[in-house]
């Protein structure tokens, strides 16, 4: 049901729609990704393994962003590949001298359960990271270091816990170089960034309450960058469908200027309805930097509009906290204007009960 007219700026009613407690989740993002970073990840054993040839992280939903996020960040820093596995099944390729995060914040997904499985099947390194359930058990009764995080709260809302750990071990096993100072930089930003987008903030000063409101009855569509914004413009699209309930969609430079761009033709009353939203990153490549310019000039007389959300903060992880916490922002705000608790995912829900029941 949407409210019409939702203000956005009523404090008392923006906390009464959100049953889960969100809002209070967003605001302790910058302590949650301290504690992961310098608690959960110094207590966990790592894993005896002469040498690292691959790192896959197996998980669903958001158990599986947080491996998008080690990809992209490691990507440009580290000679071995990390693949993220969002099946039962694992790669062929895992061996003795593969290391495997199996992610699964309730520790129940299905998919995770057999991937570990099939991990400890073909000799891997495995660590856990779980709040506990059947991985958290399987984990101890086979000897495999637990990072252990805490529960009570979606797993959407747990990035810090499902991400920053993961990056820690592989700093602590000399795979990837260390930079604490980019860590402590990252949790300053999002403390001051939490002031300009929490519930208190108005809409004027708000960016998050301002991106809402475009995306309101709009059909958004969220395009990122290769190598930089790419797992960001995910992880948009992923909290608009679980908090706001709505479909969203997105898409990669410069993939998207090789197909998705030439589908801006039909059928206008739909492409009318679509509003874009541009991550920007300095760091992009300059030749995206150009076709993104272009990209705009192409969609402007037939998208409802755009909306470019640049990037702040010097370090990597930085820049890619700052655009996650204005989308995570945003996606609530967007539940409110349709009048919907963020909180509840009923649908999936129900997909796990039905698929309990075989």
């Amino acid at each position: 049901m949407t409210i019409r007219g939702f203000d956005l700026d009523n404090v008392d009613a923006l906390y009464r729609l959100d049953s889960a407690g969100t809002f209070t989740s967003l605001g302790g993002l910058p302590v949650q990704c301290a504690e992961a970073c310098w608690d959960l990840a110094e207590q966990v054993g790592l894993p005896e393994i002469e040498a690292i040839s691959n790192i896959v992280v197996t998980g669903l939903g958001g158990s599986a962003i947080g491996g998008d996020l080690l990809r992209v960040y490691a990507a440009g820093r580290i000679s071995v590949p990390v693949v993220v596995n969002r099946d039962y099944v694992l790669p062929e390729f895992v061996a003795p001298d593969t290391l495997v995060f199996a992610v699964s914040y309730s520790g129940n997904t299905e998919e995770t359960l057999s991937a570990y499985g099939e991990a400890r099947a073909k000799g891997a390194s495995v660590i856990a990271v779980t709040t506990g359930g059947k991985l958290g058990e399987a984990a101890l009764r086979d000897g495999v270091p637990v990072i252990k995080i805490p529960g009570g709260i979606a797993p959407r809302a747990a990035t810090g816990f499902l991400f920053l750990p993961t990056l820690r071990v592989l700093q602590k096993l000399g795979v990837l170089p260390g930079k604490v100072d980019e860590i402590t930089e990252m949790i300053e930003l999002l403390k001051n960034l939490r002031k300009k987008l929490d519930p208190e903030t108005p809409a004027e000063e708000n960016p998050a309450k301002q991106i809402a409101r475009k995306l309101h009855r709009r059909i958004p569509v969220i395009w990122g960058s290769a190598g930089t914004t790419e797992v960001v413009a995910q992880r948009w699209k992923g909290q608009i469908n679980e908090n706001a309930k709505a479909p969203a969609y997105w898409n990669v430079l410069p993939e998207l200027n090789h197909n998705e761009i030439v589908g801006f033709q039909f059928p206008l009353e739909i492409l009318n309805q679509v509003h874009v939203i541009i991550l920007r990153d300095e760091h992009d490549h300059s030749r995206v930097h150009k076709r993104i310019e272009i990209t705009k000039d192409i969609i402007k007389d037939v998208a409802d509009g755009y909306t470019e959300v640049w990037a702040s903060g010097n370090g990597a992880l930085a820049r890619l906290y700052s655009l996650i916490y204005t989308g995570d922002y945003a996606s609530v705000y967007l539940a409110a204007l349709y009048g919907v608790d963020p909180g509840p995912v009923r649908v999936i829900d129900h997909l796990k009960k039905e698929l309990a029941k075989q």
